[in-house]
């Protein structure tokens, strides 16, 4: 491999990413990147996209498109197509940056063959998370993606174990944040109520989710645990979905749980309203919308959605996962429910339905919640990470895989 040189101007950072959709990793991706260069950081996002298109919202910060392949037909296909892609696009840019630093596997593969070909930077691998892939070929790729790295960030400690473990990789934590202001903001009154007309659920109790309906989300749980409240209330509370994009398929997974709708008692566009992807400027008229929000994932590599919520005052019902316990505290920051439990996640959402003054408690303590992750934060975390990789390719004579915990 070639040596990375010594950095005598200000280092130049691609922080790359696969899509331009809000999913998580691609948020991180965009604040990262925007926290990063309020702090006067050379900072440009790389990501894959249509032709001619754009973020889901404006981005503070220079950004480059790199034209996405045509939808393949399996999962294995997109994936392997796009790595291909996303590597001749980094390799027409290989000269342009100092660190590369990928936030998915895909762009990671890409990243890492760029370098291993002689481009002179030093990749950086954030893991949210890690897939539950069926076939070898996507496990193989996947466990490439977090082996090849120089250096390997997660934003949890226990996907810092769960990486020492499975792979044998020492990754750095970095929090996670959240722009607390932008979901803080009051919604006014007749919005509140426009976008409840158009709902048509009136009065009724608003929960919200985040994340479309598929298998990490644990969204047939959250189904279950709607029809449990409903059976035992006459005024049942109604719940609305956001998302939904990925680029896995979950067509089946899906069409399981919607095609369960009407077997436990609930009506599509009554009691579940799916809203797709909505508009980057109204989420925060969303969150200030609805009642409350659920989350019962049953794997995460952190929530930054529960931080979007807590900023809302919009008290939170999630699953007990290991990742939530690092930064949640049961019955002060959120009511966490047994992950996978029907009966526990209803057990849950009927305490902000009975108990107003639970509900009011954790409302007032999300934004205490919210401000002990902000992006500015983050973004020393990671320039910290950044000055040592640089300070440590001035002092060696070649690449060096040595993380720092």
């Amino acid at each position: 491999m070639n040596r990375p040189p010594n950095i005598s101007r200000r280092p130049r950072i691609a922080l790359t990413t696969y899509s331009v959709k809000p999913r998580g990793g691609v948020v991180h991706t965009l604040e990262l990147a925007e926290a990063l260069r309020a702090q006067d950081v050379d900072v440009t996002v790389v990501a894959m996209g249509d032709p001619g298109t754009r973020f889901f919202r404006e981005v503070d910060a220079p950004v480059r498109i790199i034209e996405a392949p045509a939808w393949g037909n399996t999962l294995e296909e997109r994936v392997f197509s796009w790595i291909d892609t996303m590597t001749s696009g980094l390799n027409a840019m290989r000269n342009d940056f100092d660190i590369v630093h990928s936030q998915d596997c895909i762009s990671a593969r890409a990243a890492a063959r760029v370098r291993d070909a002689g481009a002179p930077f030093h990749l950086v691998r954030t893991v949210h998370h890690v897939d539950d892939f069926t076939t070898q070929a996507l496990i193989d790729c996947q466990r490439n993606a977090i082996l090849e790295p120089d250096r390997v960030l997660v934003v949890s400690r226990l996907w810092q174990e769960r990486l020492r473990v499975e792979y044998g990789v020492e990754a750095g934590v970095v929090t996670n944040g959240v722009r607390a202001e932008r979901f803080a903001r009051p919604v006014p009154r007749w919005r509140r109520e426009e976008i409840r007309r158009r709902l048509g659920v009136g009065n009724r109790f608003l929960f919200l989710t985040v994340g479309g309906i598929e298998p990490r989300k644990g969204s047939k749980h959250l189904i279950d645990a709607l029809a449990r409240l409903k059976a035992t209330r006459t005024n049942a509370p109604a719940l609305a979905v956001i998302g939904g994009h990925s680029f896995q398929d979950y067509r089946e997974y899906r069409e399981q749980a919607l095609g369960s709708l009407s077997g436990l008692g609930l009506e599509m566009g009554n009691d579940l309203l799916l809203l797709g992807t909505v508009p980057e400027g109204e989420m925060s008229d969303w969150f200030g919308t609805a009642d409350a929000f659920v989350f019962p994932s049953v794997n995460e590599g952190w929530g930054l959605v529960i931080l979007e919520a807590a900023s809302a005052r919009l008290p939170v019902v999630a699953s007990d996962i290991p990742v939530f316990h690092e930064f949640l505290t049961h019955d002060v920051d959120a009511l966490l429910t047994e992950v996978g439990n029907p009966d526990s996640l209803a057990a849950g959402m009927a305490r902000l339905l009975d108990e107003p003054n639970t509900a009011h408690r954790l409302a007032d303590h999300g934004p205490a919640l919210a401000a002990r992750y902000p992006w500015s934060a983050t973004a020393e975390q990671h320039l910290a990470v950044y000055r040592d990789i640089l300070g440590v390719w001035g002092a060696t004579t070649g690449r060096t895989t040595a993380v720092r915990t």
